[in-house]
Parts: structure tokens; C-alpha cells; sequence
């Protein structure tokens, strides 16, 4: 089968101050490619990377953003662009037909499927349709209708990266968070054993899924994990890709129940920051993607892996000093390569 994995591409990754795109431009620099690390945060850590070609961009709700991107793709020859933060994955998809134009790749699901992934009550209402279990949801106007005794979680309606997430046991503390919360829902709080799956939907809609027990959970990132095998949640995980018509490198997030139950919380469409797990246990999950990329076939025998290989993730102080330095060396780093 022919492979890209192997060629060097240039590849603009966004994101780079969080998990997903930092670990994303690590694992395609080890790959021999060239990255150019974007970023709203001038001192995001994935500008630090030794050979990342760091740019500072334009937050995605900025109305630059699209013309910054662009500019960025032709002064570097980028051929291919990775949103490694949802914010991104709107402005992107509105830009395919006019990066193709350039020459530049975008995997990217539709619009109607980046809408019903990024809008958590949207995906709510996508899931029920299908019959796959999901946590019972309600708007801020519905909480009287929250069953007594329910515990809760309040959360954006578009937020990422588990910012703003409150676990309350009271509709009266809902009721007061959703006034301090941006587009808030209500959703019933769920217990039991979290995962994480790592997939990658090939363009014919094939998926291979990676899966991962999120064992110790801190700020919303696995802290520890572990690989499993499960036929019931790998087909829930299937039939959840396909009711949102997912494609590329994707993650769903979910909870096997003590009763045995499966529950779906989440679909992002991009890399999961702990994938670095799914690699260790075998998968060649950032290869393939570029394969997939680059308008390739995914070799889904490459996508295999080991149940019970087990990651565990600290904090690393990556860089110390002084700020003004700090620009001036990215400054001169940038305009270099």
C-alpha cells in the first residue's frame, strides 16, 4: 500500500499552547515533518519545540482570522492545515474550497458535522435521535424539570478544554451557575469507568478505534490511562462516528456504567491530547492521519494495538525566562525558516 508517512511535508498545526496541538507538532516533527506551530498566545508552549516554525494568529472569533491563515499558508508554503483546538474547526471549514485553491489540505467533516460536535446540545439531540445513550440535557429555562436528587454538571454549550465545567448536586447551584457561565446546558452527571477512544475515519467512512480507560482524571486531561478492548464500546464508538458523519482524526469520550451501561458525553474532531498512549501501544495514529492527509489510503493494519499498556502524564516546566527574550527568539526563529 503507498505510504506518505515517510515524505516531509509542511504542516501548520493550531493550537499548540494546549495538549492536543502540542503533542500533535512533537509527534509530526519525530515523523520528519515540518511544522508550523500557530498560536492566539504568544507564549504558547509548542513554540519552544526545537525546529517548530512558530507564528502567532488571530483568536478563530477574530474576522482576521481567515485572511491571517491564508497569508500564513502562502508565505510558507504550508501544504496542509491540522486544527489542534475546536475554535478552529468552524473558520476552517469555511476556508476549504478557498485553501484548496492554494494547495493546501484540510480533512475536515462538513459544516453540519463540525456544528453537531462543537454544539453540545446539538450532539445531545444528534445521539437521542440515533438511540445512543447520552446524559439527559436541559437548557437553563428546563431546570425545573431536573428529577430531585439528580446530580449535575453545568458546562458552555460550545466550550472545550473543560473550562467553565461545574459538578453541582442541587438545581438551585445550576440555576446560579448557568447566570455566570457562557451558553450554558444542564446535563445529568455520570459515574463510573471514563474513556477516551482515539479513531480515524478513513474517506470511504471506515473507522478504527483505539481505546483508552482515563484512570486519573485532573482539569479535564488524563492524567493516567490505560488501553483496553471492549466489542460493546467500540461498536457504541462506530455508531456514534457515524451519526455525525465524523471523518479524520477524531476522539469520543464516554463512561461504561457500573450496570454494564455505555454512555456517550463527547465527539471532538480533532486529535485527544492523551493519544500519545494509542501510539506507545502500537497504533500509528499521527502517520496515518498524514496518510489520510495527503489523500491517501489509511492502512487500518497499522492501526491495531495492545490492551493494557498504561501512560502516565505530569506537568513539565518546559522554559523559564524572560518574556522579552522570549519573543525576540521567536521573532528571529519564525522569520528564519
Amino acid at each position: 500500500m503507498p505510504t506518505d508517512r515517510h515524505i516531509p511535508r509542511r504542516i501548520l498545526v493550531t493550537g499548540v499552547g494546549a495538549n492536543p496541538g502540542f503533542g500533535l507538532t512533537r509527534s509530526l516533527m519525530r515523523l520528519g515533518h515540518t511544522v508550523v506551530a500557530a498560536d492566539a498566545n504568544p507564549l504558547a508552549p509548542g513554540f519552544l519545540l526545537p525546529s517548530a516554525v512558530p507564528r502567532v494568529i488571530p483568536l478563530a472569533s477574530d474576522p482576521d482570522y481567515p485572511g491571517v491563515m491564508a497569508r500564513l499558508c502562502r508565505e510558507l508554503a504550508v501544504e496542509a492545515v491540522v486544527a489542534g483546538i475546536e475554535p478552529d474547526l468552524a473558520p476552517l471549514t469555511s476556508m476549504v474550497d478557498q485553501l484548496d485553491a492554494q494547495g493546501v489540505r484540510l480533512w475536515l467533516p462538513d459544516a453540519w458535522s463540525v456544528s453537531a460536535c462543537t454544539d453540545k446540545a446539538l450532539f445531545h439531540e444528534v445521539l437521542n435521535e440515533h438511540g445512543i445513550a447520552t446524559p439527559r440535557t436541559w437548557r437553563p429555562q428546563e431546570i425545573d424539570q431536573v428529577p430531585d436528587g439528580t446530580q449535575l454538571v453545568v458546562k458552555p454549550r460550545h466550550g472545550h478544554g473543560a473550562q467553565n465545567v461545574h459538578f453541582v448536586r442541587r438545581r438551585e447551584h445550576a440555576r446560579v451557575l448557568c447566570e455566570l457561565v457562557p451558553e450554558p446546558i444542564v446535563q445529568e452527571r455520570i459515574y463510573g469507568c471514563e474513556f477516551t477512544a482515539d479513531c480515524l475515519v478513513d474517506r470511504t467512512g471506515r473507522a478504527s478505534v483505539i481505546l483508552r480507560r482515563r484512570d486519573l482524571v485532573k482539569a479535564g486531561l488524563a492524567a493516567v490511562s490505560t488501553t483496553f478492548d471492549d466489542l460493546n464500546v467500540r461498536d457504541l464508538v462506530v455508531q456514534t462516528l457515524s451519526a455525525v458523519d465524523a471523518s479524520g482524526v477524531c476522539c469520543v469520550q464516554g463512561f461504561v456504567c457500573g450496570d454494564g451501561t455505555i454512555t456517550i458525553t463527547e465527539l471532538n474532531l480533532r486529535i485527544a491530547g492523551g493519544f500519545p498512549l494509542t501510539e506507545a501501544a502500537g497504533a500509528d495514529l499521527v502517520g496515518q492521519m498524514v496518510n489520510g492527509l495527503f489523500g491517501l489510503p489509511v492502512d487500518h493494519s497499522r492501526l491495531t494495538y495492545r490492551a493494557g499498556v498504561f501512560l502516565t502524564n505530569y506537568i513539565e516546566t518546559l522554559a523559564v525566562g524572560d518574556v522579552a527574550e522570549l519573543e525576540r527568539t521567536t521573532a528571529v526563529k519564525g522569520e528564519a525558516r
